[in-house]
């Protein structure tokens, strides 16, 4: 099995700037966990895939879906929370 692409070390960092999103009062289908979410986005800009191609078989739900999540963390503010988080704890 290959190793995470996130350390659980960091993910607890980026876990703790995600915005809370209340469950779905009509039930639905189980939302991608934002660690498989995240796994699947930096797959993709890492390899630079397009995101439909995005392999299934990662776990990490369809490209679109992490793309999506990349739009929505990105109007949240997350990536520069966490830059600023990273760069606060390097010093």
């Amino acid at each position: 099995m290959a190793a995470p692409l996130v350390s659980d070390e960091l993910w607890a960092i980026i876990e703790s700037l995600l915005p809370v999103i209340p469950l779905r009062p009509k039930g639905g289908r189980p939302r991608l966990s934002d660690r498989s979410a995240l796994t699947g986005i930096l797959f993709v800009l890492l390899t630079g895939i397009p995101w439909e191609m995005q392999p299934r078989e990662m776990g990490c739900g369809s490209g679109v879906t992490c793309w999506r999540r990349l739009r929505d963390w990105q109007t949240a503010g997350v990536w520069d929370k966490l830059h600023r988080a990273l760069l606060t704890r390097l010093h």
